[in-house]
């Protein structure tokens, strides 16, 4: 998967998962300040990146992603390892 079909997924499931509006999924939008993402949406989070980049994550991952390109970037790095 590149890396634009995998921001474009990320992003679709953000918008109808947590009710984000598009304009809010700018790269440097803080996951907790700026798109509200509390503790169980990081559950949700995990559950979600589980089932569409098929790759378990750790909790303690999360302590390092504080923006939506922090997230991307996880993701893709992951995503490619996999």
């Amino acid at each position: 998967m590149e890396k634009q079909e995998i921001i474009t997924k990320v992003n679709d499931f953000l918008i109808e998962e947590f009710e984000l509006e598009e304009s809010q999924l700018v790269p440097s939008a803080g996951l907790k300040d700026t798109l509200e993402i509390d503790s169980l949406d990081y559950v949700d989070l995990v559950v979600i990146i589980e089932k569409n980049f098929g790759f378990k994550v750790k909790g303690e991952d999360f302590a390092y992603i504080k923006t939506l390109q922090d997230f991307y970037d996880y993701i893709i790095k992951h995503a490619k390892s996999n």
